[in-house]
């Protein structure tokens, strides 16, 4: 079992390179933004909660992350292949508590990948993305907004999976199946 973090700042193409694992691995997968989003659509009192973070380029609690993240976990069973954790963890407190919530389980992370992309390209990829997906939280200002909580936030990560042992840093430029090829280098030595 090879429970993977995908790690980057928004726009580093952790979902497409996420696709590509799944695809060749068979990996489950948990994108925190893709689980929020969907409660927002679906008005539930979580998404509602959620939106109002969102809305304001805020982080969601790391208790309500947790319980959400547990449960879609086990939603895969005991004998799955590995999860890749996409968008979660972003602070030191979240890594550790996913480090608690897998052991309780009897696993643990095998991997946190970085993806690293340059700022100015992520700026690029983010209102490109924005124009073509109608995403809201895909304009100018929230974008800053999000990579400053990424930067002052989430980047700590690195160091704190480097001590782990476990940080891959993987150059985030290229064609799509060149950075899956350096992300499958990682994964198939783990």
């Amino acid at each position: 079992m090879k429970n993977i973090v995908i790690f980057g700042a928004p726009g580093a193409g952790k979902g497409t390179q996420s696709d590509k694992m799944i695809e060749k691995y068979g990996f489950g997968h948990i994108s925190t933004g893709d689980v929020l989003r969907a409660e927002i659509k679906n008005g539930t009192e979580l998404g509602k909660t959620a939106k109002g973070y969102i809305d304001n380029g805020q982080l969601i609690p790391d208790e309500l992350m947790i319980d959400i993240l547990a449960s879609v976990y086990d939603s895969f069973g005991k004998e799955h292949k590995g999860v890749i954790f996409d968008g979660f963890p972003r602070t030191i407190p979240q890594a550790e508590a996913l480090k608690k919530m897998l052991s309780e389980r009897g696993h643990k992370v095998a991997a946190m990948i970085e993806l690293f992309v340059p700022e100015e390209e992520l700026m690029k990829r983010l209102l490109l993305r924005g124009k073509e997906s109608g995403r809201s939280d895909d304009n100018e200002e929230t974008i800053k907004k999000r990579l400053n909580v990424y930067h002052t936030q989430t980047s700590p990560l690195i160091d704190w999976y480097e001590a782990e042992g476990i940080h891959h840093h993987v150059e985030g430029l290229g064609t799509i199946d060149e950075i899956f090829a350096r992300i499958a280098k990682v994964i198939d030595n783990l």
